[in-house]
């Protein structure tokens, strides 16, 4: 069977062909089956997007493999946040397990299903203003808010979500009680809580939620007159983009944020590292070295003001980043070095973190070809990843799976996989 023009398999024989080299030379670069490849040369097999990118990196295309692959996929549909429901309210149900379930509504739909009581905590409750006009009263809401994302590093979002609404919500009714001499900073907190909450919330795997509590968060920076969540809210946007593997909008997006000049250094400099991240999906490694270089800049010059989920330092986070990065661009090598030497660096307690980078280093290292050792990170990074129950983690923990099916036989193989499925099968609640 012959491969149409201008599909994956010709241009994968033309470049091959081109470059001198067998397709068993091929394969034992990017360790694939030489029978694969040559199936997908031929038009039996689909190429996937990770064989696409391993083989442009090692044939020196500059994506046009991945291009084609991404140009035959279904579009997925815009990532496009929703409008917060005007004077809206949490409806938040918690079950004896203590499982919960929050539901964003209007006063009226609320009112409607007979939620007549969740009103019972609204806006201008008595003794709000009293509390509003405490000096002690943001402090100490700032410093349960760094409780939470530590706790935030170490537990579900089962955990977190309760406590993240429950102090935004008494934030904002703070805020609205408040004298105007405080009532931005209360709000500015507020957004902050919001955001969190978001993060969180696209833990644990809901896109729509995430999107709107973000789009929340900036209505309410925006009533205290800080513009900058609205950017961000950009970069929040274009990290769902990324893990649909949306080379285009991730980089769309993070360019919309990096063009604004009075936007602080820490910010754009997130932006960029995002940027970068989106060209690596693309295969376009100038680009992305680029727009990391840009992003070490930033970070290195930015005010220390931390918003979003990083616990690691801005240096530090150009680094892990990078080594993301080296995977995508086909240079899996390079990526596990990276992120060996980034981990060792990043608290034990920051498990999170472990989770989310350490999946992607054993991915690197099992996309190399060395498996046993895929197998050893992928305990550490299985450990953590069943603590902090990550629908994002969860994601490269499936691509870890898909590659580990090429040596399924292999003993270190067989004994991970109980333990790969569990993690793959815990829900995010």
């Amino acid at each position: 069977m012959a491969e149409e023009p201008g599909t994956v398999g010709t241009e994968l024989r033309r470049l091959r062909t081109a470059a001198g080299l067998s397709l068993a030379e091929l394969a034992r670069r990017v360790h694939y089956n030489k029978g694969y490849l040559g199936r997908i040369e031929t038009g039996e097999k689909p190429a996937g997007m990770e064989v696409a990118r391993r083989c442009d990196a090692a044939l020196a295309a500059d994506g046009k493999l991945a291009a084609l692959v991404a140009k035959a996929r279904p579009p997925e549909p815009a990532v496009v946040p929703e409008a917060a429901p005007d004077g809206g309210v949490w409806v938040m149900s918690m079950g004896p397990d203590g499982s919960s379930n929050l539901v964003p509504m209007s006063r009226r739909d609320a009112l409607a299903m007979g939620a007549a009581s969740v009103l019972a905590l609204s806006v201008g409750a008595p003794g709000n203003a009293a509390a509003a006009g405490q000096e002690t009263t943001i402090a100490a809401f700032r410093a349960l808010f760094e409780q939470t994302r530590r706790l935030g590093q170490t537990s579900s979002p089962s955990v977190v979500l309760p406590i993240v609404v429950a102090q935004t919500h008494a934030l904002r009714g703070l805020a609205g009680s408040a004298a105007a001499s405080s009532r931005a900073e209360l709000l500015r907190l507020a957004a902050r809580y919001a955001e969190y909450a978001g993060w969180m919330t696209q833990e644990a795997g809901d896109e729509r939620g995430a999107l709107w509590w973000t789009e929340t968060a900036v209505e309410m920076a925006s009533a205290a007159g800080d513009a900058e969540l609205s950017t961000y809210a950009l970069i929040r946007r274009a990290l769902i983009t990324l893990y649909r593997e949306d080379a285009a909008g991730t980089i769309d997006l993070a360019q919309q944020a990096l063009a604004g000049s009075r936007t602080p250094p820490r910010i754009r400099g997130l932006a960029a590292l995002r940027e970068a991240q989106g060209h690596a999906l693309a295969c376009d490694y100038d680009r992305c070295r680029h727009a990391l270089d840009r992003a070490a800049g930033l970070l290195d010059t930015s005010d220390g003001q931390e918003i979003g989920p990083a616990s690691v330092s801005g240096t530090g986070m150009v680094a892990v980043v990078t080594g993301w990065c080296m995977h995508d661009l086909g240079r899996p090598a390079e990526a596990g070095e990276i992120l060996d030497r980034q981990l060792a660096l990043v608290s034990p307690e920051a498990r999170r973190v472990h989770a989310r980078f350490g999946a992607r280093r054993a991915l690197a290292y099992a996309s190399g070809g060395e498996v046993d050792h895929a197998c050893a990170l992928a305990e550490q990074a299985i450990e953590s990843a069943l603590l902090v129950d990550s629908a994002t983690v969860r994601t490269d923990l499936r691509r870890l799976a898909r590659t580990l099916t090429r040596w399924h036989t292999h003993p270190p193989v067989r004994e991970l996989y109980p333990r790969l499925t569990a993690a793959l099968r815990t829900p995010a609640v």
